[in-house]
């Protein structure tokens, strides 16, 4: 029955990116339909509700698309133009994949079971209070109370989460685009594509090239380098030892699981090999839950993705298995984060002369 339902979502999930619809998509059009009445009147409803956390400048960081497009690793790349401009960020997220929707302040050694792989991730590379919840502006409030330092907001995979005043919001597209055009479930899409870049609003492209109409900028995307797991939990965050981290080419002239519990796995594997790397390829579900289990017994070397890395524990990796990190350098153009810091700091000037 499991496999039965894997083989038709793996089918409809197939659908969204054909050009044009095909018959499943068509026929899920009235479908569709619905979900667009109902998440317009969500829509409308957090409109009426929409509240700032501590009165705090807010920066959406969300898609249009269901899945991932490369919205952590623009996370982190915002976050890091944040702190080198002298801003203060600190990150609130749902954190797909955990175990309930309780208010969390994650710690570099908190279990991503509780927190979600991607909001872990995000608290190791960048050192900034990270709080995760259901409910982003509680999760705000909660984040100001605690650290009345932080000056801006970041919310990670916010745009759909319309009772969170935002005063900037970055969309982000990787090269799909919005595949069919189709909102759910005859397509990916969470809310359509607009027609001309919403006020407010910034398109990070995650891509070589724009991937819909809409102008933006492309971010520069390639891997970093590859360290073990160990050195990599080692690190708590961004500064990677040098004397640790290798090109990715060190793992050259050898046979090397890939593992991807990521939306695109594919994508991955190609850097790999783009990288002159032998690779077996094991893509895991986004958001996966991870251990040495996951292969099998006596591989030799295995190479997985950051957002994967915080799901296994190195002690956890059995002797003769050498589990290697790779880490994935991710550039925002320099218009681009121009452009951010200037819509940020106009916002604190406008909140600077608001009364109370």
């Amino acid at each position: 029955m499991n496999s039965l339902v894997h083989r038709v979502g793996a089918g409809l999930q197939a659908s969204w990116w054909r050009h044009p619809p095909g018959a499943l998509s068509r026929l899920l059009q009235p479908a569709a339909w619905l979900y667009g009445a109902l998440a317009r009147r969500e829509a409308a409803a957090g409109h009426r509700q929409a509240r700032r956390p501590g009165g705090r400048p807010v920066l959406v960081v969300g898609n249009l698309i269901v899945g991932g497009a490369g919205k952590t690793p623009t996370t982190l790349a915002l976050v890091a133009a944040l702190q080198a401009a002298g801003w203060r960020p600190g990150v609130v997220s749902r954190g797909y994949g955990r175990r309930d929707d309780a208010l969390v302040h994650v710690g570099p050694q908190s279990p991503a079971a509780a927190t979600g792989d991607e909001p872990l991730l995000i608290h190791r590379r960048t050192h900034v209070p990270v709080v995760v919840a259901r409910d982003r502006v509680a999760a705000g409030d909660a984040l100001c109370a605690r650290h009345p330092e932080v000056d801006v907001i970041v919310a990670d995979d916010g745009l759909q989460h319309h009772r969170l005043t935002r005063d900037v919001q970055v969309l982000v597209f990787d090269h799909r685009g919005v595949g069919n055009g189709l909102l759910l479930p005859a397509g990916p899409l969470r809310e359509p594509l607009p027609a001309a870049v919403p006020p407010g609003s910034l398109v990070l492209y995650n891509a070589d090239a724009p991937s819909t109409a809409l102008p933006g900028a492309c971010a520069i995307r390639r891997l970093g380098g590859v360290l073990p797991l160990a050195a990599w939990w080692a690190a708590h965050g961004s500064a990677m030892p040098a004397t640790e981290q290798q090109p990715v080419s060190a793992l050259r002239g050898r046979r090397v699981l890939a593992v991807a519990g990521i939306a695109e796995p594919e994508r991955f594997f190609r850097m790999l090999e783009a990288q002159g790397l032998q690779i077996d390829r094991l893509p895991l579900p986004d958001h996966a839950p991870l251990s040495a289990l996951t292969w099998p017994a006596g591989t030799a070397d295995v190479v997985l993705t950051e957002k994967d890395a915080v799901k296994l524990a190195p002690q956890s990796v059995p002797v003769g298995t050498r589990v290697w990190v790779a880490t994935l350098d991710f550039a925002l153009p320099p218009d681009f984060t121009e452009a951010l810091l200037a819509a940020l700091a106009d916002a604190r000037g406008r909140l600077s002369h608001c009364p109370g």
